[in-house]
């Protein structure tokens, strides 16, 4: 699954125009490597683990309380964006591997 992320090289430009180092994709990767749910288990490796799924930043994030920096506003839409791609490339990976093992 790593491998998958990496095959493009340490530098990902995605197509809003955010460049995306492994440093910046990983913390995301993890994240949902870790509450997605596994086939082989039927539950996140983050309740075996742990008992719990951690709450993400993003959840903790109370809207409309303060007026956001725009700066700030624009680096939530870079992660979010990242994670949306770390999940998407770990479905495909996942998809890729029960195709192998499947046959």
């Amino acid at each position: 699954m790593v491998r998958r992320l990496c095959a493009f090289g340490l530098e990902v430009k995605d197509c809003d125009g955010f460049t995306h180092d492994w440093c910046t994709l990983l913390p995301e990767l993890e994240s949902a490597y870790n509450t997605s749910i596994h086939a082989s288990t039927n539950q996140t490796p983050a309740i075996i683990g742990k008992g719990c799924n951690p709450k993400l930043n993003q959840d903790s994030l109370r809207k409309g309380l303060v007026e956001i920096h725009p700066t700030a506003a624009s680096f939530k839409g870079m992660l979010d964006k990242a994670r949306k791609y770390a999940v998407r490339c770990m479905e495909d990976s996942f998809a890729y591997a029960k195709d192998k093992w499947d046959k």
